[in-house]
């Protein structure tokens, strides 16, 4: 177990490198526990909330829930999974599967937690499934951690600069506090902005610090104690919503050709010992990113929750992740955007050297029963939401689908 434990505390997680300065935790943890910023990020576990599931007596099941139970899945060995993911809106699917009534369905008991270390506790054995870092797989693996990816969960792209209002000159931020981390040039997304904005990408030309959450990035830009972040969703619409901020850049080598951001991994030791539930797990993963396209609105409520953010940050959100930036929420394995994304990584001395088929393990997929992405696409998405569709369109569309869905009474909230 020790030697479990080391193995985590090496590992170069994004969002853990180091504390954050003691004077910004101090003032991000006042502002939280009176409540100045309503959220109040802590997973999807034992939460209340009404939801297209039919969970509750009399109450209509969603589509994708009956099709899964129409599928008649053989019964399930009892064991309570453990499953973890960050407050990022790339990793949506785990809190969908939750409230949906999607794990439920498939005959899961998982437990979902939302946090940052998700990883960490992957490695050490206290988490069985989760949604992690593309760039922590790899590290991970070089550690001797046994995760590996187990299905796809977004391209990649979709990460945003977020920074204060009054700069308005990429250059401002040269010797600026910004929440990017003391080493941001081994991140593959700050290469891509910094790039593009033309200001350098080494972060010894910033004063860089690290956040153990998203959240915590926003809250301090706040409060005015740093200039500018990097992080997903939806702490860039979050800013902009509430006016503490603007998104400057955005990591878009996405809609040039595709890669990995984040992905659906297994602990290796539980997979084994527990195959059926492994591939369950993928086949849930699959089913609740299919309610995430087709149940924009629900989705959205579900994430409004979890998120503890406005509905309005999360309509937007769903909108960005399955239409406005493209289909970047997937579950299919694709070798060549791993192949790129290692490639990319590993020139830039990001981590040694690793092999696609080091870490990723094919079975669970494969047997899992998870249907054909693009067909799924093509069959109930394309004509629907096509990629043309402006916010405002999207949301009317949603709205006539799902007319049983009441997102007014969460807006503003």
């Amino acid at each position: 177990m020790v030697k479990v434990w080391k193995i985590a505390a090496n590992l170069n997680f994004i969002y853990m490198e180091e504390k954050m300065n003691k004077k910004i935790k101090q003032i991000v943890s006042i502002i939280s526990i009176i409540g100045l910023v309503s959220v109040n990020f802590a997973g999807c576990a034992n939460k209340e909330m009404p939801s297209s599931s039919g969970k509750n007596e009399g109450e209509k099941k969603s589509d994708v829930v009956q099709s899964i139970l129409d599928d008649n899945l053989p019964e399930l060995e009892k064991y309570t999974v453990n499953l973890g993911y960050y407050n990022c809106d790339h990793m949506t699917a785990a809190c969908i599967g939750k409230d949906s009534g999607i794990y439920e369905a498939c005959g899961l008991d998982v437990v979902v937690s939302g946090n940052g270390k998700v990883p960490q506790a992957m490695a050490a054995g206290q988490m069985d499934a989760g949604y992690v870092g593309f760039q922590n797989i790899a590290r991970g693996y070089l550690a001797g951690t046994q995760i590996a990816i187990a299905a796809n969960n977004h391209t990649g792209g979709t990460y945003y600069l977020v920074v204060a209002n009054d700069i308005t000159d990429p250059q401002q931020l040269v010797g600026e506090k910004l929440g990017i981390g003391p080493e941001p040039e081994k991140g593959s997304s700050w290469r891509v902005m910094s790039k593009n904005l033309g200001i350098p990408t080494e972060g010894k030309n910033y004063d860089g610090i690290s956040f153990d959450s998203d959240q915590n990035k926003y809250l301090a830009l706040k409060t005015g104690q740093i200039k500018g972040y990097t992080a997903c969703d939806p702490w860039g619409s979050m800013a902009e919503y509430e006016g503490t901020g603007k998104i400057l850049a955005m990591d878009d080598r996405i809609s040039q050709r595709e890669g990995e951001c984040c992905v659906f991994s297994l602990n290796l030791d539980f997979a084994e010992k527990h195959t059926e539930i492994a591939e369950r797990l993928v086949y849930a993963h699959s089913k609740s990113i299919e309610f995430i396209y087709t149940h924009p609105l629900e989705s959205a409520k579900i994430f409004a929750k979890n998120y503890g953010v406005p509905i309005e940050v999360a309509l937007k959100t769903i909108y960005k992740k399955t239409v406005g930036e493209g289909r970047t929420i997937r579950w299919d394995l694709n070798n060549d955007a791993i192949t790129m994304m290692l490639e990319e990584n590993i020139s830039h001395g990001d981590y040694d050297p690793v092999t696609v088929n080091e870490i990723v393990t094919y079975k669970y997929y494969d047997n899992s029963g998870v249907a054909d992405f693009e067909e799924f696409l093509k069959e109930k998405v394309d004509d629907v939401f096509p990629l043309t569709l402006s916010y405002e369109e999207w949301l009317k569309v949603a709205k006539e689908r799902e007319s049983n869905v009441n997102i007014e009474e969460n807006a503003k909230n």
